[in-house]
């Protein structure tokens, strides 16, 4: 197989569009077909199924994308590694992490990670998905709950805890519950059981009204965690957020203080092939400072 010819394929299959593979590329739309046409021809089988919306690939075609994903993003390791410099860690760094991690947590303390290491092009995807970070959707995750991928370097940066929280308006409304068994009668704002969790224990307080009324149901589901702030921030009712997102906002209040709740372990995660990047060894001590100052 013509490397220059599958190089051209995967921008193809991955941009579904021999237009954009083109401009990606630098070549006329026709170019981008011919080079795909021949390496069709010298394959003996079709790669892509062509029609008036785009393209799609057909099932061997999704067998050669897969391979040249594998390559490709190999090969923009290697690459990274190859010139990144070991005094001074700079490049791209791709960060992926909670939707409620990262928009309440990490971005207010990216900035000083920046000032440090000027050099260093930070690009945070925040995602309640688990990315693939063997195939390169990011460089580093960080993610509550070990990860499922296997081959990935764990490093525990900290447990934390949830807390019961809603705004003084609401309270005033509808009362503050003192004990559990109250919240059968609360508006509760939840996660939802039907969506994908982001970590387990995410609906615990819903879970253990559930226990003393097994027919509750909550006023309002929402399906990521900073839409759960929001929501209450609102006077919509009581949920459940892990403890350092309710602590630091001013407007609301913690209810339920006493009652036991649920602990997460959050772990700092990367692949293997990235354990000499001076990159992502500046991230993770600069992680571990900063979560040793926070109370979770």
């Amino acid at each position: 197989m013509d490397w220059d010819k599958l190089r051209i394929f995967h921008i193809v299959a991955e941009s579904g569009s021999f237009t954009r593979a083109g401009d990606a590329l630098n070549l006329s739309q026709s170019a981008v077909s011919r080079q795909i046409r021949a390496l069709e021809d010298s394959l003996k089988v079709p790669l892509f199924h062509r029609h008036a919306r785009g393209l799609i690939l057909t099932e061997q075609g999704e067998l050669l994308h897969l391979t040249t994903r594998e390559v490709f993003a190999k090969l923009s390791v290697t690459e990274a590694m190859l010139t990144e410099s070991k005094e001074q860690p700079k490049g791209p760094l791709r960060i992926t992490t909670t939707v409620g991690f990262g928009s309440m947590w990490l971005t207010g303390h990216i900035g000083e990670f920046l000032d440090n290491f000027p050099e260093i092009k930070v690009t945070l995807l925040v995602t309640d998905t688990e990315l693939d970070l063997s195939m390169r959707q990011a460089d580093v995750a960080i993610r509550v709950d070990l990860p499922r991928q296997p081959d990935l370097i764990q490093r525990h940066l900290f447990t934390g805890s949830f807390g019961a929280f809603a705004v003084p308006d609401y309270l005033n409304r509808f009362g503050t519950p003192q004990k559990l068994e109250d919240l059968v009668d609360h508006r509760l704002v939840t996660y939802g059981a039907d969506l994908a969790m982001p970590f387990s224990g995410i609906n615990w307080l819903v879970d253990a009204v559930r226990e003393i009324e097994p027919s509750f149901e909550p006023a309002f589901t929402v399906n990521n965690v900073y839409g759960i702030l929001r929501a209450i921030e609102t006077g919509i009712g009581i949920a459940s957020l892990p403890s350092f997102m309710g602590l630091q906002n001013s407007q609301l209040v913690r209810v339920l203080p006493d009652v036991e709740t649920p602990r997460a372990d959050v772990y700092f995660v990367y692949p293997e092939e990235m354990r000499q990047s001076a990159r992502v060894t500046a991230f993770r001590d600069f992680l571990l400072r900063k979560v040793a100052q926070t109370n979770f």
